[in-house]
């Protein structure tokens, strides 16, 4: 087959003769945006994604679909492109109704995957469910027993009958989880963590988990800080917070109490460490006379960051601003250490990075049912053997399994949000006053389907025709009414009898998703 040549973003390229814009923009290493594209199916421009730019006549073209031609120049990146596949996006949103992240992860300052440590809990599986919950909280038993559980307040299940009892559930995965962290050899780098309380230990954890060499300095004669003030009515208390701070510095931290740091001492660390973490609790007089900058409430920061005034000095927690929870400075400390991570590797420091979320707010009275389908229909318990000695194992499963599970089970590998965050899409741009109510398919073994998210893209119909499934997906409907659906009113375990992960896997949102 004879070869055409091309211009692509000012790069001549050869490719064979009927190749697409989008398998010439691969050869020139250009990576272009898909959701419709499935490599080995037929061509089936719909999601409009992976649009380019005709340089010569400013032509919009769909990449996957129009042919390359001898002598195009074609942009892939300028502004009116970026505009064009942002606008498909908003498009491809204003049909799409579900949530990335259920509101409980939302409302967790730590942002802790709550919906996952609950599939997991009511499998049984609870040292997979601690491993989901130290992504985000270092101390899960000591904060299932404090903290005030705005996740809980949250929660959509209380628009039925009281929410989920996340916070035991939390406890549970600490106390009975396996309690053996991996320690990370550390790198070089040094960063000393002055103050080892909640956000100090979880800033300390996770900088230590990225390969840094971290060193806590406390005044007081032990690790922990307010920690140890917590008004608990629990004889294993105590015990807990030890060990939890124990399995923290086991991970490689060194800990160095009765030392107060005054500005020379201060002065001193920072020609010494690569990075300087500022977690003393409420302001002091003393400090105020550092040099860093302060306000009335506390040293001030680049809010999305939490660095200071001083270069490679990072604060953290009630040193900034009241805290008035630990999970919250918890989450501090979980935050700062990506940004002093971006420091010490040499990158612009932005901090952690909140994705796209896709939300549509409360439950319908019609929704309520649906997401009932996958859930325990009783309602909340409470430890027959009292609050203090907490749930049974057996309690634990079928308060676990009460979650609706709002959340998307491709949350991390959604092409749709994965998109919508680059392009900095806005949902609710094109969105119409009276979006379709939600519903879930969940009858098959393996995977979910949920239609609201569906974009429509068709690769589950041309992918299921292809694996010759007998009855597969369909079209169903005209114009802005079409769906995918089941044919002859099947099931979903009929229509997947095969191909179900292999499906679910192909789909670029999480329509169709694995259990």
């Amino acid at each position: 087959m004879a070869n055409i040549s091309l211009r692509i973003d000012g790069k001549i390229i050869k490719v064979p003769a009927g190749s697409t814009l989008l398998q010439a923009a691969r050869k020139a290493g250009v990576d272009i945006p898909v959701m419709c594209y499935y490599e080995g199916l037929d061509h089936f421009a719909s999601c409009m994604v992976c649009m380019v730019k005709n340089k010569t006549d400013g032509q919009m073209l769909a990449s996957c679909s129009v042919k390359a031609e001898e002598g195009m120049d074609i942009v892939t990146g300028d502004e009116d492109v970026f505009a064009a596949r942002k606008a498909a996006l908003e498009l491809l949103l204003s049909d799409h109704t579900g949530d990335c992240q259920a509101p409980c992860q939302l409302a967790c300052p730590a942002h802790m995957d709550i919906p996952l440590m609950n599939r997991l809990l009511s499998e049984g599986k609870v040292d997979e469910a601690l491993q989901v919950v130290r992504q985000d909280i270092p101390i899960p038993s000591v904060l299932g027993r404090i903290c005030h559980a705005p996740c809980e307040g949250a929660c959509r299940r209380k628009t039925i009958d009281e929410p989920v009892s996340i916070c035991l559930l939390k406890r549970y995965a600490g106390d009975l989880g396996s309690s053996q962290i991996t320690a990370i050899l550390p790198g070089e780098k040094n960063v000393a963590v002055i103050g080892a309380g909640p956000a100090g230990l979880s800033a300390a954890f996770y900088l230590q988990q990225m390969g840094y060499r971290c060193t806590l300095f406390d005044k007081s004669d032990r690790a922990g800080g307010l920690l140890h003030g917590a008004d608990v009515e629990d004889d294993q208390y105590r015990e807990v917070l030890e060990r939890e701070i124990s399995g923290i510095l086991k991970t490689g931290i060194m800990l160095k109490t009765d030392v107060a740091v005054d500005m020379d001492g201060f002065e001193k660390l920072q020609a010494t460490y690569d990075a300087i973490i500022l977690a003393t609790g409420a302001i002091e007089d003393d400090l105020r006379t550092w040099p860093i900058e302060s306000g009335k409430n506390g040293i001030i920061i680049d809010k999305s960051t939490y660095q200071t005034s001083r270069s490679g000095v990072f604060a953290i927690g009630n040193l900034v601003r009241p805290v008035k929870s630990a999970v919250r400075s918890v989450g501090h400390g979980k935050e700062v250490a990506t940004s002093v991570d971006q420091y010490l590797s040499g990158e612009r420091v932005t901090g952690y990075h909140r994705m796209f979320n896709s939300r549509f707010g409360k439950l319908r009275a019609e929704e309520i049912g649906e997401y009932l389908k996958e859930s325990h229909p009783g309602r909340r318990l409470e430890p027959a053997n009292g609050l203090a000695k907490g749930f049974s194992s057996a309690e634990m499963m079928e308060e676990a399994s009460r979650c609706l599970h709002c959340d998307c089970r491709d949350m991390h590998t959604c092409k749709l949000r994965i998109h919508a965050d680059h392009y900095g899409a806005d949902q609710r741009r094109y969105k119409g006053d009276d979006p379709k109510p939600v519903t879930k398919v969940s009858v098959h073994e393996a995977v979910i389907y949920e239609p609201q998210k569906c974009i429509k893209c068709g690769i589950c119909v041309r992918l299921t025709a292809l694996q010759k499934e007998k009855y597969g997906f369909t079209f169903i409907g005209r114009g802005f009414d079409v769906r995918i659906g089941i044919p002859f009113d099947e099931t979903l375990q009929a229509t997947l009898n095969e191909t179900a992960r292999e499906i679910a896997k192909a789909c670029p949102t999480g329509a169709l998703a694995e259990k």
